[in-house]
C-alpha cells in the first residue's frame, strides 16, 4: 500500500528531469495511489480515468485561480508597475463563465471545424516546403526542423504576427508555458526563475501593444485585425483582455501542437510497421493523431480550483484546494483501456488530452489536422527515417511534455 508520503514524492520526482523520457512507470504508480492529498497542503491529486472525467465535468470547480489557497503561477502578461491589479486581465484560459465564454465566443469561430478545414491546402503547402529544404541534407531533426515550425506559421498567419518575429516570440512562449509546471516547494531546483517569466510576460505585452497599434492604422484579413474591430465595436472585448487574449492564442497555438506533432513522429519511428502502414493508407494519419493524445499527450496534467466543497473517491477536497488531474496517469488507466501501454491506432480511444466541458480546447479542431497533415507528408515523403538518437533530448517543461530535439537520419525526400 503506498502511503500518502510516498504518493507526494513520487508527485514532486515528476518535476526531476531525470525522469522526463519515461515517466510513465511513475504515472502508473500515481494513478495506484490516487487519488491523495499533497502533504497538509491544499492540494489533492486526482489520476484514475472516471475521477478525472467527473472533476472536469463537476460545475463545483473554477479555473479562477484567485480562489486558490496556494498561490499558483499565472500567465503573467502585464508590467505591474504599469497595469494596476484592477485593469490586468487574465486570458480565458483562467476566467469562468460569463467572461469565459463572452471572450471564448470572439475568437471560436476562427476555430470551428468547417473553418479550419479551409486550411488543410496551406497546411499541407507549409509541411511540403519544410520538408523541401531538408531534402538534400540527408539528416533534420524532427522537432526544431519539422514539428516546430509548421504550428508557429500556421498560428503567426492566423493572428497576423511577422513570421521574422518567431524566434522572440517562440523565448517568451516557452518561458510563459513554465507556468503551468506543477508548483512544488520541495522541487524549486527545477522551476524557472520566477522574474525572468515576468519579464518575458510583460516584453510579450509590449510586442503585441506595438502590433495592436500597427494594425489599428493597417488593419489586415487577420484574428488579430478582427478582435480589434471588436474592441472598437463596443463593450465586448477590452483592450487589456485583447491583449492577454493574442497571448494566450500565440503559446497556446504552437506549444501544445509541436509537442503533438513531435510525440507522434517519435511513436512511428519507433515502430517501423505503424509508419509502413501509414505511408500505405494516409486515412490512418488521424487515428494515429488521436493514440498519440492518449498515449503521449502533449498536455500531461490539467489543475483546477473548487470553488466549493466536493468529494473524489475518499478525498474531502474543501473549497480553495486546488485540483491536480494526471491525464498522463489517467489516459492509461487499465479499468478503460486495454493493454493501456501500448501504441495502439485501432483502439476505442477516449482521451481526455482536450479537456471536457466549457474548457475543451478551443484549438483541437486546428491541432488535429496540422498533426495529419504533417504525418501523412512525413511518411508520405521522407524515406527510410531513423532516429540518430534514442531516447531523445527533452524539454524541460513537465506539463507540455515533448522532445527538445530528435535528430534523425533519412535515404532521400521523395518529390511532393
Amino acid at each position: 500500500m503506498t502511503t500518502a508520503e510516498e504518493s507526494t514524492a513520487d508527485y514532486v520526482r515528476l518535476l526531476d528531469p531525470a525522469v522526463r523520457p519515461n515517466p510513465y512507470p511513475l504515472f502508473a504508480r500515481l494513478r495506484e495511489a490516487g487519488p491523495f492529498r499533497i502533504g497538509t497542503a491544499p492540494v489533492v491529486v486526482v489520476t484514475s480515468h472516471a475521477d478525472c472525467t467527473a472533476v472536469l465535468r463537476d460545475p463545483r470547480v473554477s479555473v479562477d485561480r484567485s480562489l486558490a489557497k496556494l498561490q499558483l503561477g499565472s500567465m503573467p502578461i502585464y508590467d505591474a508597475a504599469k497595469t494596476t491589479a484592477a485593469q490586468a486581465k487574465p486570458s480565458f484560459l483562467f476566467l469562468d463563465p460569463p467572461d469565459h465564454t463572452r471572450l471564448r465566443r470572439l475568437v471560436s469561430k476562427a476555430f470551428t471545424p468547417r473553418v479550419v478545414q479551409r486550411l488543410e491546402p496551406r497546411i499541407t503547402e507549409i509541411v511540403d516546403d519544410i520538408l523541401d529544404k531538408r531534402s538534400a541534407a540527408g539528416t533534420f531533426d524532427a522537432v526544431t526542423e519539422f514539428a516546430y515550425p509548421l504550428p508557429v506559421t500556421v498560428i503567426c498567419e492566423l493572428l497576423g504576427v511577422p513570421l521574422a518575429d518567431e524566434a522572440q516570440l517562440s523565448h517568451w512562449s516557452s518561458l510563459l508555458a513554465r507556468t503551468l509546471d506543477p508548483t512544488s516547494r520541495q522541487a524549486t531546483e527545477f522551476r524557472a526563475d520566477p522574474a525572468q517569466v515576468q519579464r518575458a510576460g510583460t516584453e510579450l505585452s509590449t510586442y503585441f501593444e506595438r502590433l495592436t497599434e500597427h494594425r489599428r492604422a493597417t488593419p489586415g484579413p487577420d484574428l488579430l485585425s478582427e478582435l480589434i474591430a471588436a474592441e472598437d465595436a463596443g463593450d465586448m472585448l477590452t483592450h487589456e483582455e485583447l491583449i492577454s487574449t493574442c497571448a494566450l492564442l500565440l503559446v497556446a497555438g504552437h506549444e501544445t501542437t509541436v509537442n503533438l506533432i513531435a510525440n507522434a513522429t517519435l511513436a512511428l519511428l519507433r515502430r517501423p510497421d505503424e509508419l509502413a502502414a501509414l505511408r500505405a493508407n494516409p486515412e490512418r494519419a488521424q487515428a494515429i493523431v488521436e493514440e498519440t493524445l492518449r498515449f503521449d499527450p502533449p498536455v500531461q496534467l490539467i489543475p483546477r480550483i473548487a470553488a466549493d466543497d466536493l468529494t473524489v473517491g475518499d478525498i474531502d477536497i474543501r473549497r480553495g484546494d486546488l485540483v491536480v488531474m494526471l491525464i498522463a496517469a489517467a489516459q492509461r488507466d487499465p479499468a478503460v483501456f486495454t493493454d493501456p501501454d501500448r501504441f495502439d491506432p485501432s483502439r476505442d480511444n477516449r482521451h481526455l488530452a482536450f479537456g471536457l466541458g466549457a474548457h475543451f480546447c478551443l484549438g483541437a479542431p486546428l491541432a488535429r489536422l496540422e498533426a495529419r497533415v504533417a504525418l501523412t507528408r512525413f511518411a508520405h515523403r521522407v524515406e527510410a527515417p531513423r532516429l540518430i538518437t534514442d531516447p531523445p533530448v527533452y524539454r524541460e517543461h513537465v506539463n507540455l511534455r515533448g522532445p527538445a530535439h530528435m535528430p534523425l537520419e533519412f535515404s532521400a525526400i521523395l518529390p511532393r
